[in-house]
């Protein structure tokens, strides 16, 4: 089962008319057959039964209600540009999104073989997955930092989606949908942007393409900036599906755009250098789609090259994590291990808050 997702319409993320927008993800059990209008207008009818939510926190009670008990899997409250930990109702816009994960943990292979003369070159040049899937689930709420860069990636996104769907010349905007991390401390191998909030209402279901970019190197000379064409012109394929939003995610991006200035001193192969050629002309091909973000990582950002960080809308600096978000790392961690009876709950104050 593919995964689908609907949301209500989408409305502005900053505080709008003394309302502070609070999203609410209401996620159904893997083989539910209920509507998401009708059980979207049922969690509504029950958060509304509150005077006071945390943010972000995990609902509980609505087992209560007839209509979500048989579908819901859970209720939750995601994060929110309110400064307080809590919220009045009164003073909340709920964005209630409805989603459905996928339950197959299948990848999609593309292979670099085609045209390549010899097939011990044959490897996996990216993997495609459905989103939402649950094999990412939890992965969102385990990245903490110290200050707001995953509220500022999501209303991003949410931003790029909002001019894409006003029609917005790319030109005039210079958005092209491509936002860079680069990071001191290890980091997950995707920085998942909340699939459920991001690209619905404007899409039926999305993909995660990750990209190898080892691969796309070949032993034979000037054969590695044809690996990369060959690989964007499958992901052109999947772009081309209109009703289904991409995620291209290039991790270790330094290994495909490194700087050519090595290349033209001799300091570098001169096949590196139509390796960041033949990317850089696949990005600006993509940067007329309306359904597709690229992500990039990296930890080694000077030896990036410029043309490729210009290209960037964001480029986001990830520090090593502070002292708070550190304690919060380890709190999380040992709550877990308690909750699954590995270590005995001393019943402390402090672990729980």
């Amino acid at each position: 089962m593919e995964g689908t997702h609907e949301v209500e319409a989408p409305t502005k993320i900053q505080k709008t008319t003394s309302k502070w927008t609070v999203h609410v993800e209401v996620r159904l059990k893997p083989r539910a057959a209920a509507r998401f209008d009708s059980i979207r207008n049922s969690a509504h009818t029950y958060i509304k039964t509150f005077e006071r939510i945390s943010l972000p926190s995990t609902l509980d009670g609505w087992q209560d209600v007839p209509e979500l008990i048989s579908s819901v899997d859970r209720i939750s409250v995601s994060e929110s540009a309110c400064p307080s930990h809590t919220l009045a109702l009164e003073d909340a816009a709920l964005q209630i999104h409805v989603y459905q994960p996928s339950d197959s943990d299948s990848f999609e292979e593309f292979s670099n073989s085609a045209g390549v003369r010899d097939d011990d070159d044959d490897t996996m040049a990216a993997s495609v997955c459905e989103l939402p899937n649950s094999t990412w689930e939890g992965l969102w709420d385990s990245l903490i930092y110290a200050d707001d860069i995953k509220l500022k990636l999501l209303d991003y996104i949410h931003a790029t989606l909002l001019l894409s769907d006003a029609n917005v010349d790319c030109e005039s905007s210079k958005m092209v949908s491509l936002v860079h991390l680069h990071y001191q401390s290890s980091q997950p191998r995707f920085l998942e942007p909340r699939g459920s909030v991001t690209w619905s209402p404007w899409y039926s279901h999305a993909r995660l393409l990750e990209i190898n970019s080892h691969s796309l190197f070949s032993k034979w000379f000037s054969e590695s900036g044809k690996l990369v064409q060959r690989l964007f012109n499958s992901i052109t394929e999947l772009v081309d599906e209109e009703d289904a939003f991409l995620v291209v995610l290039i991790d270790e991006v330094e290994s495909l755009t490194a700087a050519r200035a090595g290349a033209m001193a001799g300091t570098e192969p001169s096949d590196g250098l139509r390796v960041v050629n033949a990317l850089l002309t696949q990005l600006d091909k993509l940067r007329h789609r309306k359904n597709v973000l690229i992500m990039s990582t990296s930890n080694l950002v000077k030896a990036i090259d410029s043309a490729f960080v210009d290209r960037a809308d964001i480029v986001q600096y990830i520090d090593l994590p502070s002292r708070d978000a550190i304690y919060e790392i380890l709190r999380t961690c040992l709550c877990e291990i308690v909750a699954k009876g590995i270590v005995a709950s001393i019943g402390s104050p402090m672990l729980l808050t």
